[in-house]
This record gives C-alpha cells, sequence and structure tokens, in this order.
C-alpha cells in the first residue's frame, strides 16, 4: 500500500484524544503504537493485542512518523551525543 494510502486510517478528530492521531478513528493513538514499537513490542504481538489492528494500520503508524519528521524543523530538538 502507498504511502498516501497509509496515511489515510490515521485520524485527527478533536472528540477522539483532544485530536491526537488516532488508527482510523478507533480510540488507540499513533503515539501508544509507536511507543509499543519503541519498546520492542513485535507487530505480531500488537496485533494480537489490539483484534481491531491491522497490519497496514501498523504501516501507517510508521509512515505518520516518517512524514511529521519529514516535515519537522530539527532546531527545536535537542539531541545529546555521548559526553
Amino acid at each position: 500500500m502507498a504511502s498516501d494510502q497509509l496515511l489515510k486510517r490515521i485520524v485527527v478528530d478533536p472528540r477522539i484524544f483532544d485530536g491526537k492521531p488516532v488508527v482510523r478513528g478507533l480510540r488507540i493513538k499513533v503515539e501508544t503504537v509507536l511507543a509499543l514499537l519503541e519498546q520492542g513490542t513485535t507487530f505480531d504481538d500488537l496485533l494480537a493485542d489490539y483484534p481491531d489492528l491491522q497490519l497496514d494500520d501498523l504501516r501507517a503508524c510508521l509512515a505518520y512518523a516518517r512524514a511529521v519528521i519529514a516535515n519537522e524543523d530539527l532546531e527545536a530538538v535537542t539531541l545529546e551525543g555521548p559526553a
């Protein structure tokens, strides 16, 4: 599925989590999916734990994160390297 099609799965609705991006209007935040992936949760585990999610939903979360980073001004982000 192309990136633009994946991004259509991400919804911003002020009535759901104060407008945080969610997957297909479900009450599953993109932020939650990304945090779980960051912690090492596998796609298979996420799909088992959240039966309403589909594989393309997880891919959509990654596409959303990439799109945000691609359009973000990184000067506002402070990254610390090794001391």
